[in-house]
């Protein structure tokens, strides 16, 4: 048995021996990710563990795929609902506070891991180019790095390239069955 499966039958049924060993084996990544964004220990331990009910509902629910590792599946879940806090309190600073229960939060962090599983899976149909360029691209790397990096003749060249690029990922995006079950939503 691989560790991500190990680590996915431990989760499903609630083995509290392999809960412990995830929480020591990946909380530490996730702590630092939080406190470098502006949380504290606190807001991680809330994350990590609100991202190991979201994952234990998903198993009880459906098979669950993980295309990469457990520990990378797990650390997106973390930073994707991290984010979505973050965007709370924001919210929350500009006088604007809106009541959710807390399934309808859980459904939205669920919708949103959805999304991005099905962006991670189209990511990697693409070419190894494109997977370089966007990566480069959505890394905050500027068009003149992109142009010495490929070798390309020109910034437009490389703009070119950057759109082409986009469009299949889209266009993959945008012909896979779940994309309409998630536009839906």
């Amino acid at each position: 048995m691989s560790n991500d499966t190990y680590f996915i039958e431990g989760l499903r049924s609630g083995d509290e021996t392999i809960l412990e060993e995830i929480y020591t084996t990946f909380f530490s990544k996730v702590k630092t990710f939080v406190i470098q964004n502006k949380g504290n220990a606190t807001d991680a331990e809330d994350i990590f563990h609100n991202a190991l009910i979201q994952l234990f509902v998903r198993l009880k629910k459906r098979q669950l795929v993980i295309k990469s590792s457990f520990e990378a599946y797990l650390f997106t879940t973390c930073k994707n609902l991290w984010r979505r806090e973050l965007n709370k309190k924001r919210v929350t600073k500009m006088k604007v506070t809106e009541l959710k229960s807390e399934e309808v939060e859980n459904a939205h962090a669920l919708l949103e891991q959805e999304k991005w599983e099905l962006y991670i899976e189209k990511f990697q149909l693409l070419s190894e180019n494109c997977r370089k360029v966007l990566t480069l691209l959505f890394n905050g790397t500027s068009y003149d790095e992109i142009v010495k990096t490929f070798s390309y003749a020109s910034k437009v060249v490389a703009r070119q390239r950057v759109f082409k690029c986009k469009a299949k990922l889209t266009k993959l995006i945008k012909e896979d069955d779940s994309f309409s079950k998630i536009k839906k939503l």
